[in-house]
């Protein structure tokens, strides 16, 4: 017997390539609102059809893993506006470690805090932690300090996802203009997806989303063994 058209490598890639291009298209042509934003309309109707046609996600995760393997050579590409922006990043070159490392303590203290004000134990403080890393990164600690991998992927995705919603939002009622801390804001709290919301924008901004996205997975990984213990985590 034939296996099923879902569990094949076609219906996986079938179906991101798809989901994206159409999002993309109706996100082009409606003036590219926040909400419309491709990656979330994409992450949003992939798992509507997933669960409407009871999909199980390994199968999905067939073709799907080809995309998933792009991320590598995707992520080696932001290095492309860092080039391009090379002089302007050199002439931050010591306010940048400075706002990543101070913007990644802060996540990591507010997610850990924000859990314990509200009642969680132990393991969703730590799995909230490196929430604003990039999810890789966020799984590879959670894997080493303890927690629940599947709630640090949700929430590193989350918080990426409202971090393109808003982020740029709140940058506005702010008063924020300066592409450069823009950038950075951006890149430091939401990861990917935040980045991936600015990308097409000033390219300033691009780029110091890009540098500020890198710092903070090294910056959060360096992080996590020096103030968890602060937080009795460790």
């Amino acid at each position: 017997m034939s296996e099923p058209f879902t569990s094949t490598v076609l219906f996986g890639l079938t179906l991101t390539l798809g989901v994206y291009v159409a999002s993309r298209t109706v996100w082009e042509r409606t003036g590219k609102p926040a909400i419309l934003q491709p990656v979330i309309v994409s992450i949003t109707v992939i798992g509507a059809i997933l669960l409407a046609f009871d999909v199980d996600y390994a199968d999905y995760f067939v073709g799907g893993s080809l995309i998933h393997f792009l991320l590598g050579p995707a992520t080696v590409a932001l290095a492309v506006p860092l080039y391009r922006q090379l002089s302007t990043l050199r002439s931050a070159a010591l306010a940048v470690p400075g706002a990543v490392v101070l913007g990644s303590a802060a996540a990591l203290a507010a997610a850990v805090g924000i859990v314990r004000l509200l009642g969680g134990d132990e393991a969703l403080e730590l799995s909230m932690a490196p929430k604003s890393a990039t999810t890789p990164v966020a799984l590879s600690l959670i894997e080493t300090y303890g927690g629940m991998p599947a709630i640090t992927a949700v929430l590193t995705i989350l918080t990426g996802v409202l971090g393109a919603l808003f982020g740029p939002w709140v940058l506005d009622r702010l008063a924020i203009r300066d592409p450069r801390a823009r950038g950075l804001a951006v890149g430091t709290s939401s990861h990917g997806i935040g980045l991936a919301r600015i990308l097409g924008g000033h390219p300033v901004e691009g780029a110091y989303g890009s540098l500020a996205m890198a710092l903070t997975a090294l910056t959060t990984s360096l992080l996590m063994p020096l103030m968890l213990p602060w937080f009795g985590l460790a």
